[in-house]
């Protein structure tokens, strides 16, 4: 077993990497901007949202109370008619990148944290480097790719979006299952 406190590097070291590369990856690469596409008469529906001065969140339409009303002959009908979707609105005002970048490296850090804790409970110190990168890279797959998939399930969200969020993930999986097999104490 190895434990969590000899493990500091890898975490935050994994985590930098990692950020780094999301940047690269988002920045440089534009892959990602083909995701979002534009309202028709965009001014129109936003200006129909701000009249009703809807607040920040998560909104489903049409929206339902439970199985029940879903059921309703209206609620079926307002579902055949459409549009069905999900609206996530955020505060007004530019994007807070700093506190969005913030957050991200903070998910890589618990990243690193919880690939250290499978990891180290899984192997011992006398651990080869492929041996490291393989649990490594699986637990930081699952954390990192692998949730995108119920964006698609559930939410409506492309296919071809989840696929590029997932191959990020693969990317930084990679990077951390390197880092971690690099730096682990022998």
């Amino acid at each position: 077993m190895v434990t969590i406190v000899s493990l500091w590097v890898p975490i935050v070291l994994s985590a930098v990497i990692v950020f780094v590369a999301s940047s690269i990856l988002h920045m440089v690469m534009t892959y990602h901007q083909s995701e979002y596409r534009k309202l028709p008469d965009e001014d129109v529906i936003l200006d129909a949202i701000r009249s009703k001065h809807v607040t920040p969140g998560f909104y489903a339409f049409p929206h339902h109370s439970g199985p029940k009303e879903m059921k309703t002959p209206q609620m079926m009908e307002k579902f055949k008619n459409g549009p069905v979707g999900f609206v996530t609105l955020i505060p007004n005002g530019p994007p807070a990148m700093g506190k969005y970048l913030g957050l991200w490296f903070g998910f890589c850090i618990l990243m690193g944290i919880l690939v250290a804790y499978i990891t180290g409970r899984t192997l011992s110190h006398e651990a080869h480097y492929l041996a490291v990168f393989r649990v490594a890279g699986a637990v930081a797959f699952m954390g990192y790719s692998v949730g995108h998939l119920t964006n698609s399930i559930w939410m409506g969200q492309p296919w071809s979006a989840t696929i590029k969020h997932m191959f990020d993930g693969l990317v930084y999986s990679l990077l951390t299952a390197g880092t971690f097999g690099w730096l682990w104490p022998r």
